[in-house]
């Protein structure tokens, strides 16, 4: 992995504005631009806001029909992570994040896990992605994975297992419950404790891009984060503003977490297949 700074936008977006929203994100690449950013990550739906119901369809776009061209022209020297809904080419809505970088978009992501219980009901206006890749960008080998697929320990491996030395999370996810003591909301807790997980179990970077604010009278509490090989936190943003924070990311930390705990070293993936192909036959055939 090459060093690089990246900066998490923790923002709170329109609900349904498309166009307000993305001057928002060229706001925010400017701004991590000028604090010394290489790459810049968004969270889940920031183009469109969460609630959108039957606003979907208005606020879906073709990422290569044009309207991302002002967002796609400033990666020249700044790579970008951010949420929309992707409206495909057979006409489906597609909750999804895009890696841009170099005037081009490297990668997409659909969110493999709608969520079909709660405050949720996302599977009635969108589709599920069927695909976990990593991308190759200039910075080495990385993944995006959308909200409720971390809530899922697979993707997480198998994006390790691809190779992943940085896993971007992007959420938009409720506050709701509250933690031991009631200092802090509980899924924000259980965030914290996903992540210091994933880090240590798969020595790599894990970083947790997360919307701030209100919408249709719903709080979504921030506390972005970004979390080293060895579970060490960053930096982490407050759980009450729209702000840009920022961590250096180094190759050195990976050498030392993986020399010290070399987990993926010893990772047995023929065995993984195996089981695994053996547990299916046995019970979903």
């Amino acid at each position: 992995m090459r060093d690089f700074r990246i900066g998490l936008a923790q923002i709170n977006p329109r609900l349904g504005d498309i166009e307000a929203n993305l001057e928002m994100h060229l706001e925010y690449i400017e701004t991590a631009r000028n604090a010394g950013c290489d790459l810049v990550v968004f969270p889940e739906l920031s183009l469109t806001g969460y609630f959108l119901r039957d606003l979907v369809y208005d606020a879906a776009i073709d990422p290569y029909g044009g309207f991302l061209d002002p967002l796609i022209a400033e990666t020249g020297d700044i790579t970008v992570i951010f949420g929309f809904v992707h409206h495909t080419p057979e006409h489906t809505f597609k909750s999804a994040a895009a890696y841009v970088e170099d005037g081009m978009i490297l990668h997409i992501h659909h969110k493999v896990y709608l969520v079909p219980y709660g405050l949720f009901d996302e599977g009635r206006y969108h589709v599920g992605g069927d695909t976990i890749r990593t991308v190759d960008g200039k910075f080495g080998r990385q993944s995006i994975l959308i909200c409720e697929d971390l809530w899922h320990p697979t993707t997480a491996a198998i994006s390790a297992i691809d190779g992943a030395d940085v896993i971007h999370g992007i959420s938009c996810s409720p506050g709701r419950g509250v933690a031991g003591g009631g200092a802090e909301l509980g899924s924000i807790s259980t965030w914290r404790d996903l992540n210091k997980i994933y880090a240590q179990l798969f020595t790599g970077y894990q970083v947790f891009s997360h919307r701030i604010g209100y919408e249709d009278g719903v709080n979504f509490p921030g506390g972005s984060e970004v979390l080293g090989p060895e579970g060490d936190v960053l930096v982490r943003a407050s759980a009450d503003r729209e702000e840009l924070v920022v961590a250096d990311l180094t190759d050195s930390a990976l050498r030392r977490a993986r020399i010290k705990v070399p987990l993926r070293r010893d990772e047995n993936l023929e065995l993984v297949l195996r089981e695994l192909q053996r547990v299916f036959e046995e019970r979903y055939v």
